[in-house]
Order: structure tokens, then C-alpha cells, then sequence
């Protein structure tokens, strides 16, 4: 499926910061049909068990995924999550190229939902979750950084080539 613009990540972020030891560093994608395509993959240290990911991290990309959903229709809204629910259906590896596919089903003036799944290259679902959140102003979600005129530290724009994805 055809890309149509790259997202850009953060500094800090535990899913995309560039600069986070400890992170994930997905890179996030729009997609011409109006989802969001993550690509990563888990390293050693976000491990639980040997060789199985911990449930807080991959609940975070689920999280992270479905919140940069809205961004496809409205690049200026953020989010805060109100309820998650996720479902692990397989242990899922580090050390491997994954995808993280999410997209908006429901929105109003106050909230807005989605839906996300983990899938290996191959299409192995591994976990999906949905998730409510409640549309914040960025003044709300960094108000130090409004206040101080910098922009919120979603701006780090990491060029690469990609422009399809096999969904």
C-alpha cells in the first residue's frame, strides 16, 4: 500500500523518540487508505520474559499508533488516553521487523476511538488492542513549552525511503 506522508517522531519519546536510549524509535507512516503504519522492532532491553517483549511495551505502540491515527484527518489533534484494552495472542520477539497497523473508527467534538494490530512481515497477528481518548490542545498536553513559544517535541523529521508497505 502506497505511503503518502511520514510522520514525524520525537527526542524523547519511549515509542519514537530519536534520542531515548531505552526507546522503541518507530518511525510512523500514513497510508492512503487512512491508517497509520508503524515500523520497528523491540530490542533485548524491552524484554519481560527471555525472549518475549513485556505487555507495557507493546501496549505503549499500540497506544502511540491509534493516537497518531487522527493525524491522517486532523494533523493538529492530540490525545490523551482515556481506556485502553489489549489482547496478546502470541509472544511477540525481539530483535525482529514488525508493524503496528491503527486507525480511527469512531470521533466526536470531545473524544475519538481506534483500533490497532501488532502483525509480524508475514502477517502473524500477535496482539490488538482499542483505545478512547480525549482530544487535548497542546497547550494542555506541554503547556510550558506553549507558554515558552517552542513546539511541542513532536518535530524531528527522520528522512528514509520507504514509499509503500506490504499491509
Amino acid at each position: 500500500m502506497k505511503v503518502t506522508r511520514k510522520q514525524c517522531n520525537a527526542k524523547d519519546c519511549i515509542v519514537c523518540g530519536v534520542n531515548n536510549p531505552y526507546g522503541i524509535k518507530a518511525s510512523f507512516y500514513e497510508m492512503e487508505d487512512d491508517s497509520v503504519c508503524a515500523l520497528f522492532q523491540y530490542q533485548f532491553n524491552h524484554q519481560s520474559y527471555p525472549e518475549r517483549v513485556h505487555g507495557g511495551m507493546i501496549c505503549a505502540i499500540i497506544d502511540e499508533t491509534i493516537g497518531r491515527a487522527i493525524w491522517c484527518s486532523e494533523p493538529e489533534t492530540y490525545g490523551c488516553t482515556l481506556k485502553i484494552n489489549i489482547e496478546y495472542h502470541k509472544g511477540v520477539p525481539y530483535n525482529t521487523p514488525l508493524r503496528c497497523v491503527g486507525r480511527i473508527d469512531k470521533k466526536n467534538q470531545i473524544t475519538f476511538h481506534g483500533t490497532a494490530e501488532i502483525r509480524t512481515e508475514d502477517g502473524v497477528m500477535l496482539a490488538k488492542g482499542d483505545a478512547l481518548y480525549m482530544r487535548l490542545p497542546k497547550s494542555v498536553i506541554s503547556p510550558d513549552a506553549v507558554a515558552n513559544g517552542e513546539k511541542v517535541d513532536a518535530d524531528v523529521f527522520v528522512p528514509d525511503d520507504v514509499e509503500e508497505i506490504d499491509l
